[in-house]
């Protein structure tokens, strides 16, 4: 019987340069532009090392999302626990360079069911979170009306977050500043004037918050197909 092949270390520092590598290249040229020898070349290492630590694209792919979602994940977790959550989990949505990556990762989960799933698994987190949030900010509060759910108001600021990012991704602009004019007046109605955002520089500027579910199926894939 044909023993396994073997994997390199997980917190191996080659593994971990292959995994920026790649991430860079998404970020830089889109998900099709990560193929194995356009990674290695990216990390200055020989391309047979990238399927020594991972034994295909798809894990090296599911690396990068996870890495990144969970960095997400603790920048959200952060941004939650502020004396002004709405206004820090607002900031968290609009980072105008986080919809590169965020774009490219929805786009390759219409062709990768495994990176779909976990989209899905750290959403359904990042949304439970946020209703939290927003259960405590309007218990406090009480500005917003009572037969809204919290968890409405979750999905209609991280909804207008999303769509204001993608569209500034696109170079699509119109009604933006008429968006965050009123979003930002009912924000400081509920929690003051904003404080000055000191975790802006906490997290890599490019990254984002993870993928809502719905993201993926509105987002028009690359055509390319992905080594």
């Amino acid at each position: 019987m044909a023993s396994a092949r073997r994997i390199g270390a997980p917190d191996a520092k080659n593994r971990m340069t292959l995994v920026d590598a790649a991430e860079q290249l998404m970020i830089d040229e889109g998900y099709a532009a990560v193929t194995s020898r356009r990674v290695a070349d990216k990390a200055g290492l020989k391309p047979q090392l990238v399927h020594y630590y991972f034994r295909t694209m798809d894990d090296l792919l599911l690396e990068v999302f996870r890495r990144y979602a969970d960095q997400g994940m603790e920048a959200h977790r952060r941004a939650l626990e502020s004396p002004q959550p709405l206004w820090a989990l607002w900031r968290f949505g609009i980072n105008p360079a986080a919809s590169r990556l965020t774009m490219e990762m929805a786009a390759l989960a219409n062709h990768r069911k495994e990176l779909r799933a976990e989209i899905s698994r750290y959403a359904e987190v990042f949304r439970e979170q946020q209703r939290e949030v927003f259960v405590t900010a309007l218990e406090r509060h009480g500005v917003l009306p009572d037969d809204v759910p919290p968890i409405v108001w979750s999905i209609l600021l991280t909804g207008v977050s999303t769509v204001v990012m993608m569209g500034e991704a696109l170079g699509v602009t119109a009604g933006h500043a008429e968006t965050l004019e009123v979003v930002e007046r009912y924000l400081t109605l509920m929690e003051g004037e904003p404080a000055p955002d000191e975790s802006a520089h906490q997290w890599r500027s490019e990254q984002s918050a993870p993928l809502a579910p719905e993201f993926c199926e509105t987002t028009t894939p690359s055509t390319a197909s992905t080594q």
